[in-house]
């Protein structure tokens, strides 16, 4: 067949199936959706949301409303964009919406949507969900890395000290992505780069598969296109998990044939416990754990581990950098509390109020989802008024919450912890104005893990060194470019001047 005549079959068969959605939903018409703007043929409102969407979601909400519908391509979406409508969804609706939508890149990164970010609300969900609670992110296994998190911590001190006493430049950001990556493989995988055992460059890989998850994917939204993967993504990501599957398999043959227990703790070796001692209770359904789903929790809560604290922490001090009575204020709480003669240590942090209002109010203008992961909701129901169809995406714009004048006053571009002073409000999910890792049974499980390694490399970093911004540079001169994938980045990384404070 000519290459005209394709064009005019692909033409007729995108036609027709644009069609056939506005049948669909001219028979919904009778039921009341939630108010939006009006879509183009084929490619919906993807237009509206081209460049940082979490941004433009906002302000088309202003316009109409929390609750707001957009078709993307053939996908019905609604987006929530108030504290209130927030919590209909991911508290008193919950159950409804614990779907997730599907992704073709998502399917090849993630083993088939087998890890727990992506996997349908089924019964496999809540048994590895469970797992985790229980036996990987608990309040006391967390507590039990803290050697860990210590020694690697000291390392990092150490080589911005050697900068500091040389009066060289740092790459905070760089640094910062640095110790996240080996504190990461360290706890789940038992080994890191800073040990010399890095043969497989996995902190690279993970830096793609969290590209290729974050990219957007016109096949997802007309799916008449999947088959000609226009963009390459699906390409790129069977071969990147190639690589990955390449990579754990190697590490898991690691912690099968030791001998001299020097894995014997660390998250992949619990999980393989598991599946080779079956738990007594019946309901954690050991038995589902295969070989293929041990590789996709693991990726899992590596890169979640990996991107959400390091991505906070550069964008904490980059504000630190912007608002210098902000950055005195921290330091003179640090040396009231720790005192200049030692390193902060974990049994400080729940003394430091100050820097834990510094940690909020960054969550706050720079959740590392903006747009957390999106929901779907399992059947019909009515939400406000509002009738939302089964299989709806469901995307909750947790920047916008972060921004709702309603809920945080005129001020709400402002970088002020001070307004946590006389608040009871957190970031662990029951405020709804604030949910960076989510709320609900769909919240990110490693939470607790992401906070320590926040508030303890922040602490440690404004507590050990001065900074100061090179070459003359002004606060005003930073460049707070946002680069949007799975995560809210800084498009460029902060490079900062350290001075050495401690008398020690």
């Amino acid at each position: 067949m000519e290459t005209p005549e394709l064009a005019i079959l692909f033409t007729a068969l995108v036609t027709l199936y644009y069609f056939f959605l506005l049948l669909c939903l001219r028979r919904r018409q009778s039921k009341k959706l939630p108010p939006g703007p009006t879509p183009l043929p084929i490619i919906g409102n993807l237009h509206q949301l081209l460049d940082l969407p979490h941004r433009r979601l906002h302000r088309l909400a202003k316009t109409y409303g929390p609750i707001m519908f957009l078709r993307l391509g053939s996908k019905p979406t609604v987006v929530i964009s108030s504290p209130e409508t927030a919590e209909l969804v991911l508290k008193t609706h919950d159950d409804v919406f614990l779907g997730r939508p599907k992704g073709r890149v998502t399917h090849h990164l993630s083993y088939g949507n087998r890890g727990m970010a992506f996997t349908e609300g089924g019964e496999y969900w809540r048994s590895a969900r469970k797992l985790c609670a229980l036996r990987l992110l608990s309040p006391a296994k967390v507590e039990s890395y803290a050697p860990a998190r210590k020694e690697e911590l000291g390392r990092m001190v150490e080589r911005v000290r050697a900068a500091a006493a040389a009066h060289k430049v740092v790459d905070v950001s760089a640094e910062v992505g640095e110790l996240m990556g080996n504190l990461s493989c360290r706890l789940i995988l038992g080994y890191c780069s800073s040990s010399g055992e890095d043969e497989f460059d996995l902190k690279k890989l993970i830096h793609e598969v969290l590209s290729l998850a974050g990219s957007f994917n016109l096949a997802d939204y007309v799916p008449l296109l999947g088959p000609f993967d226009l963009q390459g993504l699906a390409r790129r990501a069977k071969v990147v998990h190639q690589a990955i599957d390449k990579v754990l398999e190697g590490v898991i043959k690691e912690h099968e044939q030791d001998t001299t227990g020097k894995y014997k703790g660390d998250f992949l070796d619990t999980i393989l416990s598991v599946t080779q001692h079956p738990m007594t209770d019946s309901q954690d359904k050991p038995d589902m754990l295969d070989r293929t789903n041990v590789k996709a929790i693991v990726l899992d809560l590596i890169s979640g581990s990996y991107e959400s604290s390091s991505t906070i922490i550069d964008w904490a001090f980059s504000e630190l950098m912007r608002s210098p009575h902000v950055m005195k204020k921290l330091q003179q709480e640090l040396r009231a509390i720790v005192g200049m003669n030692r390193m902060v240590e974990e049994s400080d942090l729940p003394k430091l109020n100050y820097l834990d209002r510094v940690i909020k109010e960054t969550f706050r203008l720079y959740p590392p989802g903006p747009l957390l992961i999106p929901h779907e909701s399992t059947e019909d129901i009515e939400i406000d008024g509002h009738y939302i169809p089964k299989r709806t995406r469901v995307i909750v714009n947790a920047w916008a919450l972060g921004r709702d004048i309603d809920a945080w006053g005129d001020d709400v571009e402002e970088f002020k912890p001070e307004r946590f002073a006389n608040s009871s409000v957190d970031v662990k999910g029951r405020d709804f104005q604030l949910i960076p890792f989510g709320s609900g049974r769909r919240s990110c499980p490693g939470m607790n893990l992401a906070l320590i390694n926040t508030r303890l490399f922040l602490a440690q970093m404004v507590h050990c060194f001065d900074w100061e911004l090179p070459d003359g540079m002004s606060p005003s001169d930073l460049d707070m470019t946002e680069e949007v994938g799975l995560s809210l980045s800084k498009a460029k990384h902060l490079s900062l001047v350290p001075t050495y404070r401690l008398l020690v």
